[in-house]
């Protein structure tokens, strides 16, 4: 029996020192020699049509790129694990592998097979943060590298996308530092974050970690850096130069860059050094519970307002409007501005359909720069840069001839390269023969391209020449890579071919041969086409260097069509799903007439919403207590009225029939339950984290919305934690607040706190079954009908009615814990009532019916919200009448 031997794996030492020995093959010594070079990345080896990865780096692949592991043998070195990808997927298949967080090195072959060892070098080191090839890059999204630089008292970030060249970076003090920068990784969502070496406890939610030397984030090492890059003296032009942290955490990008791909450093032209505050504060909670860029229900944007609200036709448009709806501003003029352009777009319909079907020219005009930046630009690349600026000439022109003074203005923002694109058309041309450069660009390209052409037409002949000049019908001229070009003759031929014919290769059928003429023609052909290729690089090399020297320029324009985009985007959602224009001020007044919640009614597929209002602030009270039933909409009320506040402080308009809003400052959104197992905590834990961080960051201009807070442990704890967050967001923090909650006794509490107020989510019960309005109305909810949602969700009948037979014995049966001290609940002849401090026991129809009827606004309600206040009431009253007689 014989065993295969398998290879010694390669050890640390070796593949740091790289001695190797001399008992390997050539083939897998230079394999070791390039995984030396990159021992903390995955190598791809190029061998002939694949990609291969071998010993531990092939096991990685295999899982992660989900291939199937095989073996290579390299003689008698034995077999070493291997694993494969075809090079016409690599793409997809390096996709993976940066989405599981590696570092991948690409060895591609440098010189021709069949002449030895093939050359071989690493040419690419892509990691999940320096990704710029748009095939690997998702189309609508930033792809965003950061730095973290924490210093004594400071933390300084910065962030870049290679694909873009968007470079910025924040300085953040104070003591909640460490919240801030939490909330701006966030928005972030950073593929890959670089730390210090030495950093002990790196953000979670920074993507992949990448340590790099302590060293690398020293501030005047980092300021001498970013002078060097940019050419300038001081940094004062860029913001940053009493910042240390921000441009240590800049500084250390431009190394990482440097080491990883110095390719996609000419793309950063700037740096913009943005102030804290100027965003709304929005946290990772938040973000996932407003649903902003992903459904919980799908994974993915369907069912989310980016979702809703991209009626982009551009990649970079796509970008740019999800960039809006993360960086909700506090800066009113900016908003106002904004607000300026989507109503303009909103009135100047024949302008906007006019917009979207130019834009649809311009396509990724941001990544397209940084391909060509790079030298990865083709002759189409090229064509499609002179399309894009043709594509802007004519945006720039119809904002122009617009009668909106705001667009006229917006196409005074920006210009056209115009003189890169005269250059362009001189250049490059797409005709019958394809994509190519444009004859005249290049009169040394012209003359090879003819003597090409020369030989190429001598050859067509030739077969037929040769057929006439021999009397060989069945003479064929061809070619073969090995051979090159040859006459072949048939063996019943033989003896008639001529004598300066030079036998090359026999072969079954017959002989080839060639003739000094056609060796003469071959070589010609051959330096022509290698001289034509070396010219076609020269010219796109040309090409690349103006590129390359108004790469600013450039950026600049696709960033204000990729806004524009944006901004047309918002308003073909507000004229396909009928929204206004909201009012907004520097008050504390939060007044929404007839709001909608716009992904659910976007889903309801033209089938009517329920509107409804809300106020909170000014002369309102700024905490409105939402009782009422599962299923009856609050959860949809709480977070309408967060995603208006959020759509208007991007500066869109607003799914309701009016709205003021005076600024916020935060937004905090905690709703639904979950858990966090990785990390240790149940759903009671994260739903009290999620509640300590608003109770510690909210201010007096922010926005909370909270449901159901204390639902995950026993009812008295809950009950209390519950009332305590409510009288401390009263007493303390004093923020514009909606709070959902099962807790009616809660309620009473309107009647305790000047700047509480009660509203419920209406429900009636007819024949036994709950209807459901979704009308939000003034006064609390008498029931919680939880047993009817039960029923309709699909419990059993035998446990639904053994519940309504539990809910009818008396208190003292169902638990034999005290009540809570100030509230409980009393049995009826009709139904479970909240009993108030200072009334009798039992349910009190009459009160309960007057109280409600002193909440009526009747200046503000309208004949139908009257109509639905009556008929529910009607229903209830009816109900007690009955269960009285009987």
């Amino acid at each position: 029996m014989t065993h295969r031997t398998r290879a010694a794996q390669p050890s640390a030492r070796s593949l740091r020192t790289g001695d190797f020995g001399d008992d390997l093959v050539p083939s897998r010594r230079q394999y070791l020699r390039l995984k030396a070079q990159y021992p903390n990345a995955i190598l791809l080896y190029r061998l002939g049509d694949f990609y291969e990865a071998f010993d531990r780096d092939a096991e990685i692949v295999a899982r992660d790129a989900r291939i199937t592991l095989t073996s290579r043998s390299f003689g008698r070195n034995g077999r070493v694990p291997m694993a494969g990808i075809p090079h016409h997927a690599l793409n997809e298949y390096v996709s993976r592998l940066l989405a599981a967080g590696h570092t991948v090195a690409i060895a591609e072959q440098l010189s021709e097979p069949g002449k030895g060892l093939v050359e071989r070098a690493v040419t690419r080191v892509l990691t999940p943060g320096t990704v710029a090839e748009a095939a690997l890059l998702p189309a609508n999204e930033n792809r965003y590298l950061a730095a973290i630089a924490p210093l004594t008292d400071r933390i300084g970030l910065a962030w870049v996308d290679v694909s873009t060249g968007e470079f910025a970076a924040l300085e953040i003090d104070g003591s909640e530092r460490e919240t801030a920068l939490a909330e701006e990784l966030a928005r972030l969502a950073p593929a890959e974050c670089l730390v210090p070496d030495d950093q002990t406890h790196p953000p979670v939610s920074a993507g992949r970690i990448t340590r790099v030397e302590r060293w690398h984030f020293d501030p005047d090492r980092a300021a001498q850096r970013l002078r060097t890059h940019f050419g300038t003296r001081t940094l004062a032009p860029f913001g940053c130069e009493h910042q240390p942290a921000a441009t240590a955490a800049a500084g250390a990008i431009l190394v990482y860059l440097e080491r990883t791909n110095p390719a996609l450093l000419p793309l950063l032209t700037s740096l913009r050094t943005e102030l804290p505050g100027r965003r709304v504060g929005l946290d990772a909670a938040t973000r996932r519970n407003l649903e902003l860029t992903r459904s919980f229900r799908t994974g993915g944007t369907r069912a989310s307002l980016i979702g809703v609200l991209d009626l982009t036709v551009t990649p970079m448009g796509a970008r740019a409007l999800r960039r809006l709806v993360n960086e909700p501003l506090r800066d009113l003029a900016e908003i106002q501005h904004r607000q300026e352009i989507v109503a303009a777009l909103v009135s100047a319909s024949e302008v906007r359909r006019r917009l979207e079907q130019i834009l649809l020219g311009a396509g990724d005009l941001e990544r397209l720069t940084s391909r060509i930046v790079q030298g990865n630009g083709s002759v189409r690349d090229f064509l499609s840069l002179r399309q894009a600026l043709a594509t802007a000439e004519a945006v720039i022109g119809t904002l122009q001839a617009s009668d909106e003074p705001a667009l006229r203005a917006l196409a005074a923002e920006t210009a056209c390269c115009t003189d890169l694109a005269a250059i362009l058309e001189r250049a490059v041309v797409e005709d019958a023969d394809g994509a190519r450069i444009r004859p005249g660009f290049s009169p040394e390209l012209d003359t090879a391209l003819a003597t090409v052409q020369q030989a190429r037409q001598f050859l067509a002949t030739l077969e037929q020449r040769e057929r006439e000049r021999t009397g060989i019908r069945s003479l064929k001229v061809g070619y073969n890579k090995v051979f090159g070009y040859y006459i072949e003759v048939t063996r019943p031929h033989l003896a008639r071919i001529p004598s300066d014919y030079v036998r090359k290769q026999t072969i079954a059928t017959g002989e080839r041969f060639i003739t000094p003429e056609l060796k003469e023609a071959e070589a010609r052909l051959l330096t022509a086409e290698a001289e034509i290729a070396e010219l076609e690089r020269a010219a796109l090399a040309r090409l690349t260097h103006e590129v390359t020297a108004r790469v600013d320029a450039l950026l600049r324009l696709a960033h204000w069509l990729a806004r524009l985009d944006a901004f047309r985007s918002l308003a073909e959602a507000a004229v396909r799903y009928g929204w206004t224009r909201p009012h907004l001020d520097e008050s504390d007044c939060l007044e929404i007439e007839a709001g909608r919640h716009p992904v659910v009614e976007a889903l309801l597929d033209g089938q009517p919403f329920v509107p409804n209002d809300c106020r909170l602030g000014g002369e309102h009270p700024r905490i409105v207590l939402v009782t009422g039933p599962n299923m009856g909409g609050k959860s949809t009320y709480l977070r309408q009225v967060a995603l208006i506040v959020l759509l208007a402080q991007i500066g869109s308009f607003v799914p309701a029939r009016a709205a003021r809003i005076g600024l916020v400052d935060r937004i905090f959104c905690r709703v639904g339950a979950h858990d966090d197992l990785p990390g240790g905590q149940s759903t009671f834990m994260v739903e009290m984290v999620e509640t300590a961080t608003i109770l510690r960051q909210a201010t007096q201009r922010s926005l909370v919305i909270l449901d159901e807070v204390g639902r995950g442990t026993a009812t008295q704890d809950g009950l209390a934690i519950a009332r305590a967050v409510l009288e401390d967001l009263h007493h303390r923090v004093g923020a514009r607040t909606l709070f959902a909650t099962h807790f009616l006794e809660l309620t009473t509490l309107a009647d305790e706190l000047p700047s509480v107020a009660n509203a419920h989510v209406a429900a009636i019960e007819h024949d036994g079954h709950v209807v459901f309005l979704y009308r939000v109305l003034p006064g609390p909810a008498d029931r919680a009908y939880g047993i009817h949602v039960a029923r309709l969700a699909g419990l059993p009948s035998w446990v639904a009615d053994r519940a309504e037979s539990l809910l009818g014995e008396p208190p003292s049966r169902r638990s034999a814990r005290p009540q809570f001290s100030d509230c409980r609940f009393a049995r009826s002849s009709a139904a479970y009532q909240l009993a108030l401090p200072g009334f009798p026991d039992g349910s009190d129809v009459a009160h309960a019916l007057a109280r409600d009827l002193i909440a009526l606004d009747l200046t503000q309600i309208s004949p139908r919200q009257a109509l639905d206040w009556l008929f529910a009431w009607q229903a209830r009253l009816r109900g007690t009448v009955t269960e009285g007689t009987a």
